[in-house]
């Protein structure tokens, strides 16, 4: 049988998702906590890869196992073997057809931006952080022409091993909260540290160094060397993953990833 999990994790003391020979990745200890419920070797099938220091609101995975189990199994049952910085939210048993990431049809995320004078304390670690008043207006003007489908070369790392560097993005939005700003990202999908390239890009826009039309002016150079550099993975969170209705995986509300309820400034 098949088996669907969302996950939430604080990305901070592992070196990304994807499994690693020293085991310190995301995907080991999840595979760890479900082999021993399900008293078999689980291997897991992501929608999305996120980097060493990225978190996670609602990742979606999929395994198929032999074991007949509980959904509270796999969820509390797993969560007690879990670290505290990792927790299963929901599980259910799916078609075999379903597959975590071939299926999905937009990822969302989420980058925050604590902007003011001086570094963060608290929460450092869970928020990017720049120092010098950042213009709103410019950064959304900006933003604006990243939406639409685009060769995003200038914005994917060069290790990057996607087959195309086409994408489509259908939302960017920028608000700001207090000293906290909140990028809202969505796409088909994203390249590797495309998010983190694009806030880089932002930043230097919003900051002055550049005019907002400088970014359009990326993506039509397609290449990585004209860009900003690679911003902070801390503030990083994969928001969500929608699919298609037909598979009945659960919806997340706008309230389940409004800032407030991610961090308390």
């Amino acid at each position: 049988m098949r088996i669907a999990l969302v996950l939430e994790y604080d990305g901070t003391h592992y070196c990304g998702w994807q499994s690693q020979p020293e085991h310190c990745a995301i995907q080991d200890v999840v595979e760890s906590a479900l082999s021993v419920i399900a008293t078999e070797r689980i291997r897991i099938i992501t929608a999305g890869r996120t980097d060493t220091g990225v978190h996670a609101l609602n990742q979606v995975v999929h395994f198929d196992t032999t074991a007949q189990r509980s959904s509270s199994a796999w969820t509390r049952g797993v969560n007690a073997l879990l670290p505290h910085d990792i927790a299963v939210k929901w599980s259910a048993e799916i078609s075999e057809k379903f597959h975590a990431r071939y299926d999905a049809v937009e990822r969302r995320y989420l980058y925050l931006l604590h902007n003011r004078s001086v570094r963060p304390g608290l929460n450092h670690h869970r928020v990017g952080w720049y120092h010098h008043s950042l213009s709103l207006e410019k950064m959304r003007i900006a933003g604006s022409y990243l939406l639409g489908e685009h060769d995003f070369s200038a914005f994917r790392a060069a290790e990057c091993q996607a087959k195309s560097p086409c994408r489509t993005m259908t939302r960017l939005n920028i608000d700001r909260y207090g000293d906290l700003l909140v990028f809202d990202l969505c796409a088909n999908a994203f390249l590797q540290h495309m998010v983190r390239n694009i806030i880089g890009c932002l930043v230097y826009v919003g900051k002055g160094k550049y005019p907002p039309e400088w970014v359009g002016e990326l993506l039509q150079r397609r290449s990585r060397l004209h860009a900003a550099p690679t911003f902070s993975a801390a503030g990083l969170y994969l928001a969500g993953v929608k699919y298609d209705a037909c598979w009945q995986m659960p919806e997340f509300s706008e309230t389940s990833i409004i800032p407030g309820n991610i961090l308390s400034f």
